[in-house]
């Protein structure tokens, strides 16, 4: 029973987003940002459960990067809503992530399964905008609206995220132009 465990806790995750939206549309910035660290260290939680004792499952191998997205999803765009990330940022977040998930159901019809493995830079992307997320929900609590330092780390999002979607365009076109073969 405990190998369900990650998956429940994943499913956990997602349901903390609405009252996270919820709180950040509100105002309640520190409430808002208590959720999104529990969320965020759910995400490593479940992870770690799943590989230190293989409590792995094909639904979670979906559950969790649908989560991680979902959330991550809803906090920039209610930040853009609220002014508290420029909108050119919001934009290249959704169009990176677009961009993978369009590709990927493309690469699945044309090829079948495709074994997903994260580049690097799309680890530290993610790390860096979970950092700016926290960063921004941790200034408005305090009542700044934005910082010198937030801005530097809106741009390194911004080319880590650039990064990112041109190595998953680079990689996956490569595979699609080889038949689907991996190389």
């Amino acid at each position: 029973m405990l190998r369900f465990l990650p998956n429940l806790i994943t499913g956990l995750r997602i349901l903390l987003i609405p009252p996270f939206l919820w709180l950040l549309l509100q105002g309640s910035y520190g409430g808002a940002l208590a959720l999104f660290l529990l969320a965020a260290a759910s995400d490593g939680v479940d992870g770690l459960l799943a590989r230190r004792y293989g409590w792995r499952s094909r639904l979670g191998a979906v559950l969790d990067p649908l989560a991680d997205k979902l959330l991550m999803l809803c906090a920039y765009l209610a930040l853009g809503w609220l002014a508290a990330l420029p909108w050119w940022l919001v934009g290249l977040v959704l169009l990176r992530d677009g961009l993978i998930v369009a590709g990927t159901l493309a690469y699945y019809r044309l090829f079948g399964i495709c074994e997903m493995a994260p580049l690097p830079v799309s680890k530290l992307n993610t790390l860096l905008q979970i950092v700016l997320v926290l960063a921004v929900l941790g200034a408005l609590w305090q009542g700044e609206v934005s910082p010198p330092p937030l801005r530097w780390l809106t741009y390194l999002v911004a080319a880590t995220t650039l990064a990112s979607g041109a190595g998953y365009v680079w990689i996956w076109s490569r595979r699609a132009l080889a038949g689907g073969r991996e190389q």
